[in-house]
């Protein structure tokens, strides 16, 4: 069910089916967060901000017409939160106000090469994979996630296969690039 269409989650949800509600927020939660740390709140006001943006979900559910819409409607619920809280502590921003979240954007400015390095390495090791294997990794990483039956079937492997093959290939993934024996 978590990766279903959202109108059947949002139906679902509505009709008080918490797997639906744990399958939308697995889905976007990553989303609101994204919005959320680009606004720099503290620690506490971002976990309040992205607890009332599921709140508001739960209160509107009802009133979601265009389901396709929903990442954009939790993307400005979470924007509005946000600059309702900062509204709120322009108001009462202590004199020695700290924030207490690091900077996501801040980055050493050896990281984009480190980056570059690692994804070529990376990349050189799983041309090293037989095409089977390449396609399965593929469909592990998808996103939104398959789950193991879709691989299955795509790939026409028996599901229980799946999690053998995809930990010999890390592991051969591995040995390439010579984190192992």
């Amino acid at each position: 069910m978590s990766h279903g269409p959202v109108a059947s989650l949002l139906e679902a949800a509505s009709n008080g089916d918490q797997t639906a509600w744990d399958a939308l927020v697995e889905r976007y939660a990553r989303l609101v967060w994204s919005v959320v740390r680009g606004f720099r709140l503290d620690d506490a006001a971002a976990h309040d901000v992205f607890q009332t943006v599921w709140l508001r979900l739960v209160e509107h559910v009802d009133r979601i017409r265009e389901p396709e819409r929903l990442p954009g409607w939790l993307s400005m619920t979470a924007k509005n939160e946000c600059i309702r809280v900062l509204k709120r502590q322009r108001r009462q921003i202590p004199s020695e106000f700290e924030y207490d979240v690091a900077d996501p954007i801040a980055r050493d400015a050896a990281e984009p090469l480190i980056d570059l390095e690692t994804i070529e390495v990376a990349m050189e090791a799983f041309g090293q994979l037989s095409a089977e294997h390449q396609q399965l990794m593929r469909l592990l990483c998808a996103d939104p996630p398959l789950d193991y039956e879709t691989i299955a079937s795509i790939i026409d492997r028996p599901i229980g296969s799946i999690g053998p093959t995809r930990a010999r290939c890390l592991a051969k993934l591995r040995a390439i690039i010579g984190e192992e024996p």
